[in-house]
């Protein structure tokens, strides 16, 4: 088992610091303190996170790989004693279900479940913003009641709406743009999850506390 916290090269511009190998919100947490540590360094870039590790770009003009790694390593140390602010909070309403939510039933039939139930439980958990990916402003939510964990299409849809809310494996998400996608799309909100033009562009970060409110009718 390799030991943790680790830190190693990726490519000849970037390092990779990886805390664990588990989706763990400690972890993640630890991870966006050592990145709001790291941001704005001189000599880095953008730092990329996932759910237990940090992708650190560098200028390789302004810092060789040895002094990269000093910085991280000064990091993990000095963002460890960092307290991070309490999490913002966000309800998204959604409606579930029908031309919304086309795979409910499925995920209804394969979790031995009511479509209802499945809407319940959707609702009643708390999901926490890990990190956004796949696409802009994509939130992959952790916190999903395993009872309701569904497997993804076989054949990803063409098209996803934007707004469509899906559960693929043990993970909840919104679809911010129209794009091709193999998520069980139970539902669909009208929130807009990225704007371009808007300051910021993402509705959602990571750290934000999520929780799911059913519109009336759906």
């Amino acid at each position: 088992m390799p030991d943790y916290p680790r830190i190693s090269p990726a490519g000849d511009s970037a390092l990779l610091v990886e805390l664990g190998d588990q989706i763990d919100r400690a972890l993640n947490r630890r991870l966006h303190a050592l990145a709001g540590w790291l941001n704005g360094r001189p000599g880095l870039g953008e730092s990329v996170p996932g759910y237990a590790a940090l992708l650190v770009h560098y200028d390789p003009f302004q810092l060789d790989y040895p002094a990269a790694l000093e910085l991280a390593q000064r990091g993990l140390e000095e963002a460890a004693q960092t307290q991070l602010p309490a999490p913002r909070r966000v309800e998204i309403a959604v409606r579930y279900g029908g031309a919304d939510g086309p795979d409910l039933e499925f995920v209804a039939q394969h979790c031995g479940l009511s479509a209802q139930e499945v809407v319940r439980r959707h609702c009643q958990a708390e999901y926490v913003v890990y990190f956004l990916g796949f696409s802009p402003g994509f939130p992959y939510l952790g916190g999903l009641d395993p009872s309701i964990a569904a497997p993804r299409l076989e054949t990803p849809r063409p098209r996803i709406p934007a707004g469509s809310v899906g559960i693929a494996g043990g993970q909840t998400g919104i679809y911010p743009l129209e794009s091709p996608g193999g998520w069980r799309i139970i539902g669909r909100t009208e929130a807009v999850l990225f704007d371009a033009r808007a300051q910021p562009p993402a509705l959602l970060a990571p750290g934000d506390v999520v929780r799911f409110v059913r519109l009336e009718g759906s």
